[in-house]
């Protein structure tokens, strides 16, 4: 098998992104029916971008380019040297690079994947040592790659591209999942449709039998340990700040399952650990005798305001102050004997979805430098 050396721009169209105005400075240009990719989404995508958090409208389309389906994204700013794939048609900013490949010459997923296993760590740092990092097209263009023929890139992807199309399944899975949970909860105890609802008296918003409470008067918010990335001791145990799981430990703080609640940052942020963890000081957690999937979706749908002007916060009065609706006892088991089964399913394609990210990141490295023929 052969190996040679190629730029990026040897295989195919190279642009970067266009976005004239953030959207602060030029409202008018977003809202619209048009994906707006940025880089958190490149980030957080597997091999391909289906999902956005921003749109452009025509207006904001006219100032910037769609790019097609199949295009490589590829971040230069904020995340360095990130990478996955557009599924939709869809814009991207400056701080993002689109790579076309000649059909003749590579195969976007063969590239993405070589971005993974090396061109990723070789970029971060090339652009390293300015007062913020970034990686320009220029110095991009600058680095040189082995690559083989594009019918031999095309099996190699073939091989990782079939692990992630089994994560991407698991995670539709887990999406629909999670999403019949919460729309049982909204049905039964925030529209109020729960069994036995037609013969039900309801005063002032509560049911006959339920009660309506405070959250403090039904949990103790405790506050998460500081923990540095560089103290982590890589574990079987995850790491919860506000935005959810940062990492690992080898032990534990808090016993699972319980509830995490973001505290600092992601402001009123809600997850569920079925299993032991380690909350560090951006989060407050309920312990398990007070924890509960019903409590878990009743902090979903509470409202959380920023507390605290200096630094987004959540502070632990207002927390408690919160009102929280108690069910009969009977409704709340009928729940949680529906609800449980759901978060053992979702627990079983997470662990497989951890199974099968460590089996491609495995093969990954001795693919892409052409050790193992696909």
């Amino acid at each position: 098998m052969s190996w040679q050396p190629k730029r990026l721009d040897q295989l195919g169209a190279v642009s970067r992104g266009r976005s004239r105005h953030r959207p602060r400075d030029a409202a008018h240009l977003y809202g619209g029916p048009h994906p707006f990719i940025q880089t958190g989404d490149v980030k957080h995508a597997g091999l391909y971008i289906n999902d956005y958090t921003q749109t452009y409208s025509d207006a904001g389309l006219a100032q910037s380019k769609l790019w097609p389906v199949g295009t490589l994204c590829i971040t230069i700013a904020a995340n360095i040297a990130d990478t996955a794939i557009l599924g939709i048609d869809a814009c991207f900013p400056d701080s993002v690079i689109g790579f076309t490949p000649d059909p003749h010459e590579a195969d976007a997923r063969f590239v993405k994947y070589l971005f993974d296993a090396t061109i990723k760590h070789r970029a971060q740092k090339f652009s390293q040592g300015a007062a913020q990092d970034n990686l320009s097209q220029e110095k991009l263009l600058s680095l040189k790659f082995d690559v083989p023929k594009v019918d031999e890139q095309k099996r190699i992807a073939d091989v990782l591209a079939a692990y992630d199309d089994l994560i991407e399944n698991n995670q539709r899975r887990m999406a629909l999942l999670e999403e019949s949970a919460r729309l049982l909860y909204s049905e039964w105890f925030v529209r109020l449709r729960f069994p036995g609802h037609e013969h039900t008296r309801i005063t002032d918003g509560v049911p006959e039998g339920w009660e309506q409470n405070t959250l403090g008067e039904c949990v103790t918010l405790n506050y998460g340990k500081a923990l540095k990335a560089e103290d982590r001791v890589d574990g079987e145990y995850p790491v919860y700040g506000s935005s959810g799981i940062v990492g690992s430990h080898e032990k534990p703080l808090v016993n699972g399952p319980a509830v995490i609640l973001g505290r600092k940052g992601n402001v009123g942020s809600v997850y569920w650990s079925s299993k032991s963890f380690y909350p560090i000081d951006t989060v407050y957690f309920i312990n398990a005798e007070s924890s509960s999937l019903y409590l878990y979706y009743v902090l979903k749908h509470m409202h959380f305001i920023n507390t605290d002007v200096a630094v987004p916060g959540l502070n632990r009065d207002f927390a408690y102050s919160r009102p929280l609706l108690r069910p009969a006892a009977t409704l709340l088991r009928t729940f949680l004997d529906t609800v449980t089964p759901i978060h053992v399913q979702l627990d079983k394609l997470d662990e497989m979805n951890k199974k099968l990210h460590a089996a491609r990141d495995l093969l990954l490295p001795r693919l892409m430098s052409g050790e193992l023929l696909a």
